[in-house]
């Protein structure tokens, strides 16, 4: 069964370490028939800052990144309290969203005056979100449903939609959006 060992400088907080060792678990099970059982991950701590030297400097460890996951909740929550000054924080420069119909927006101001020809509200009620590590950084994917208000005040629910977002050195990079909003307001009553 496979064994992976990694060498950390010590200072680490206990949720960091834990979900390093999740993380390169879930990549070993992803490569590798093995079963979770059968994987163990050592974590080595050496202490600073003498313990670690390179180049015959001391060295301290680079800060830990923000949850991907948590990181994209807290972007939608604030979209959807239109705290546009919070929600912009948390994204990159250069930061684009692509809804249905390949409408790409680069904020959510410029969002929001196509958002109102399609719907007057809409919340979503989220059923998992899933973090998937990528070369672009981290893929993480909303899955739920949306439901609201139509332009007209009519009630809509139980709208399918994902949202996928590229996280990148802790700041959003991008945003694609998937939903059945068009099928569900054309669907028969």
């Amino acid at each position: 069964m496979p064994v992976v060992t990694i060498t950390l400088l010590q200072g680490y907080d206990e949720e960091t370490r834990q979900t390093l060792g999740e993380r390169l678990t879930d990549a070993v099970r992803a490569t590798i028939a093995a079963p979770l059982e059968g994987i163990t991950v050592i974590l080595h701590e050496v202490a600073k800052p003498v313990g670690y030297m390179r180049g015959r400097v001391s060295r301290t460890p680079g800060a830990p990144l923000p949850s991907p996951a948590k990181l994209v909740r807290a972007y939608l929550d604030a979209a959807a309290a239109r705290d546009f000054g919070k929600a912009g924080e948390m994204v990159a420069d250069g930061f684009t969203s692509i809804y249905p119909g390949g409408v790409e927006f680069g904020s959510l101001e410029e969002l929001m005056p196509w958002a109102e020809e399609r719907y007057r509200s809409v919340k979503k009620t989220y059923e998992r979100i899933d973090e998937v590590a990528c070369e672009e950084g981290v893929a993480v994917y909303a899955f739920g449903t949306l439901g609201g208000q139509w332009p007209d005040g009519t009630a809509f629910e139980g709208v399918r939609f994902i949202d996928r977002f590229t996280v990148r050195d802790g700041k959003l990079a991008d945003q694609r959006v998937w939903n059945d909003l068009a099928e569900s307001r054309t669907a028969p009553a």
